[in-house]
This record gives structure tokens, C-alpha cells and sequence, in this order.
């Protein structure tokens, strides 16, 4: 409840609290050291009584956001912990909300069996196929196990079948989104068939669902399991559970397109990567990134396609900013993706890509200005109405006015020039 919540982060001095973790100085009524989230050595990261910010990467938050920052609790640990030192009882949970966990928990152990059974298939003579891809694409079997890829299997039932025996039912498998009741008659068939499986985790490394890569010819290339009471493709983000530890770790956060994508970054040493699921890029995804990293980046295809990505990206999170988080745009060499990138030039290739990433304030000119002229007064005043509709959109005044300034002196600038 959240009176509980106010008296837990008033028992709680959190001067203290981040003194385990950071050496801390006073310097008047706040204490200041170097951030634990970021290297540094000028001290940029302040503490009071009630809250803590850095100025240097943005992290901002209380005592409950910093333990889950800093140790990767989830919230409820968070609270679970700073109650017992406290000297608090957490309150307990409604009849409702017990059976609401009771299934999660049971749902998480379907899922962790399916995930055990497809990693299983892999490594026998039916998986040598799937086996033989992944490695061809370049993953070493300690990537392979790392992302604890699998194989479904070419039947439609044999899931079912094996799970059967560790006392999984089919409702179950169909309420964790991994059969579907059959079109023919009774029963379920496998929702995935003859594909390479890719496990998609919270951000605590559970199995919330999965998805998979035909292999050969056929449509669609990529599926994902359906909305369950776990898995909700908006709020989700593949390679989150690795992503956000190597990011508390001082790694870039970077959002690039496809599941491949994000284990060849991982894999080359970017342990920041992560993407969105066959979707365009949500406002759920983007909170859930800047819970991350206050900046994080995003990275775009160098084409038409790309660029419309971007600006749609951008639309989406201009009415989010705040002084406190933004965003840089990244964009890939024309033709090519991370994986793609790495296997032809290396590491440094993709560092290249993110060294020259910009921020949002300064991408977003070209965004709007989409490559057209605007050397008539017509164009022009187009284009000008783009940039303040663009700098209005944002909710904090002081930051639209300095999006609009950073935007027309762009804008008269380039009238300026011969």
C-alpha cells in the first residue's frame, strides 16, 4: 500500500543506504560522491535525504529504485529488504493477489520446462539442423547456451507429449502460450514447429515466453507466443535480464531490430543490446529503457525505411522527455545490421556506429526535415512548423524551449548558408 511505502522510505536514511556502495561526502545538507552506476571521477552524484541524482548518467530514484538498481532486486525484494532492516512487517497480500502469484509461479514453471525440453532437442540428431545454423551464423556454443536457445522439433505434439511426464497438462501449456487448440477436433498442436527457439525473459531472467526462426523456406520467418498473463509484447525487451546488468555496469544501452542482432552484440562485448519483438519500438519499451540508462540509444537501418523508423521513434518520444532522460539516434552503414556489421569488420565497426550516435536534440532536425529542400518560403514555413510542433510536443517547458532554440537556430542557420 502506498502509506506503507511513504513510512518504508522514511525509515529508511539513505545516506547510509548508498554509503555501502559509493564513498560518500557531505557537502551541506546533501552528501556527494562518484556514481556507482557509471564510471567517473569528478563526483557528480548527489544524495538527500529522500532521493538521490546523478547529474553525469541521469540515475535518479529513491531508496526502493536504488537497491533494484544496484543489487537487481525486483521491487518486491527491494521492499522485502529494506522492511526487515527497518524493523517493518510488509503487509501481506489479499486472498486475490496470493492466487494471482500462485499462478505466475506456476506458469514460470511451465515456461522453465519448455525452455529445458527445447535447449534438449538441440543438442540431439534431430536438432543437428538448427544446431548447424546457429553456428554458421557465427554463435559459439557458450553464446548458445548463454541465451539458452533450442529447438522446437518437427511435430506438431511431441511438447505435450514429453511434458506430459513431468505432470504438465496441455491447458497449461496453452495458457502459457505455448499450444493452441486445434482447428480439426479436439486436442492442441505445438505452437512452434521446425524452428530455432529463442527463450524472451523479464528483466529477471525468467522465461516469459518465446520466440522462433523458421528454418528454410516459409512464412513468417518469426513468430512470438501470444499475450499471456505473463508475457505482454509492448512492455517487453529481448536480452533485458543481460542488458540491464551490463548497463548498471557502465555498458551502452542500445535498442537495435532482431533477436540475432542482440546475441552478435552480446557476444562481440556490446552486453548493452536489446530489441523489441517483431514491433516498432512502443512508449512501454521506452520507459522500460530509461529505467535502464537515463540516454539510451537507438539504432536504425542507414535507408528510407530506417529513417522513417527513427521519426516514428522520435514522435513517440518527444511527449516523454524530461531534463533527466533523452535518447541519441544511431544509424547503421547502408545495407547492413549489427550482425551483419560484426561479422565482415569486427567490434570496432559497431563502435564506430555508436561513437557517432547523436543526441536526440540534434538528430531530430534532420528527422523532419525528411531530405527535402526547403529553400521556398512555402517549404520553409513548413518546415518550421514541424520544428515547433515538434518542441511543443514536450511537456517540460524548460527543456520544449530549449528543443525549439537548438531547432530554429538550425533552422536560420541553414538560411544563412550560400
Amino acid at each position: 500500500p502506498p502509506a506503507f511505502l511513504d513510512e518504508l522510505r522514511a525509515r529508511t536514511p539513505l545516506p547510509q543506504l548508498i554509503g555501502r556502495k559509493a564513498r560518500l561526502i557531505r557537502n551541506g545538507r546533501q552528501w556527494k560522491g562518484c556514481c556507482p552506476f557509471h564510471n567517473e571521477k569528478t563526483p557528480s552524484f548527489y544524495v538527500y535525504d529522500d532521493h538521490f541524482h546523478c547529474f553525469g548518467c541521469g540515475a535518479h530514484g529513491d531508496a526502493i529504485s536504488f537497491l533494484m538498481r544496484a543489487e537487481g532486486a525486483s521491487f518486491p525484494e527491494a521492499v522485502e529488504r529494506l522492511a526487515a532492516e527497518a524493523g517493518m512487517e510488509v503487509p501481506k497480500p489479499s486472498p486475490e493477489a496470493r492466487a494471482r502469484e500462485q499462478r505466475a509461479r506456476d506458469l514460470h514453471g511451465v515456461l522453465a520446462a519448455a525452455e529445458a525440453a527445447f535447449r534438449r532437442r538441440l543438442h540431439l540428431p534431430e536438432g543437428r539442423a538448427a544446431l548447424d545454423y546457429l553456428r554458421r551464423r557465427g554463435l559459439s556454443d557458450e553464446t548458445i547456451a548463454r541465451f539458452g536457445l533450442g529447438w522446437s522439433g518437427e511435430g506438431r505434439g511431441a511438447l505435450a507429449a514429453e511434458l506430459k511426464a513431468e505432470g504438465i497438462s496441455p491447458e497449461q501449456l496453452a495458457e502459457a502460450g505455448l499450444v493452441r487448440p486445434r482447428e480439426d477436433g479436439p486436442g492442441f498442436v505445438d505452437l512452434f514447429f521446425n524452428r530455432v527457439i529463442f527463450p524472451i525473459r523479464d528483466r529477471r531472467g525468467r522465461v516469459i515466453s518465446f520466440g522462433g526462426r523458421i528454418l528454410g523456406d516459409g512464412h513468417p520467418k518469426y513468430v512470438n507466443g501470444p499475450e499471456t498473463a505473463l508475457f505482454r509484447k509492448r512492455q517487453s525487451l529481448y536480452g533485458l535480464d543481460l542488458a540491464r546488468e551490463a548497463a548498471f555496469r557502465g555498458a551502452t544501452l542500445v535498442a537495435v531490430e532482431g533477436y540475432m542482432d542482440v546475441i552478435a552484440l552480446h557476444q562481440a562485448g556490446f552486453g548493452g543490446a536489446v530489441a523489441p519483438l517483431g514491433t516498432a519500438l512502443t512508449a512501454e519499451q521506452l520507459q522500460v529503457l530509461w529505467q535502464v540508462s537515463a540516454e539510451p540509444v537507438l539504432c536504425f537501418d542507414g535507408d528510407a525505411a530506417g529513417a522513417r523508423a527513427a521519426a516514428r521513434a522520435a514522435e513517440l518520444a518527444l511527449p516523454l522527455l524530461a531534463p533527466e532522460r533523452s535518447l541519441k539516434i544511431a544509424t547503421l552503414p547502408g545495407g547492413e545490421d549489427p550482425d551483419t556489421l560484426i561479422a565482415k569488420g569486427g567490434p570496432r565497426t559497431f563502435q564506430a556506429v555508436l561513437d557517432t550516435a547523436r543526441p536526440l536534440s540534434a538528430a531530430l532536425y534532420d528527422l523532419l526535415a525528411e531530405g527535402q529542400p526547403a529553400t521556398t518560403p512555402e517549404q520553409r514555413a513548413r518546415l518550421r512548423n514541424r520544428l515547433e510542433a515538434a518542441a511543443r510536443a514536450i511537456p517540460d517547458k524548460a527543456l520544449a524551449a530549449e528543443y525549439r532554440r537548438a531547432l530554429l537556430d538550425r533552422f536560420f542557420a541553414s538560411a544563412r548558408r550560400p
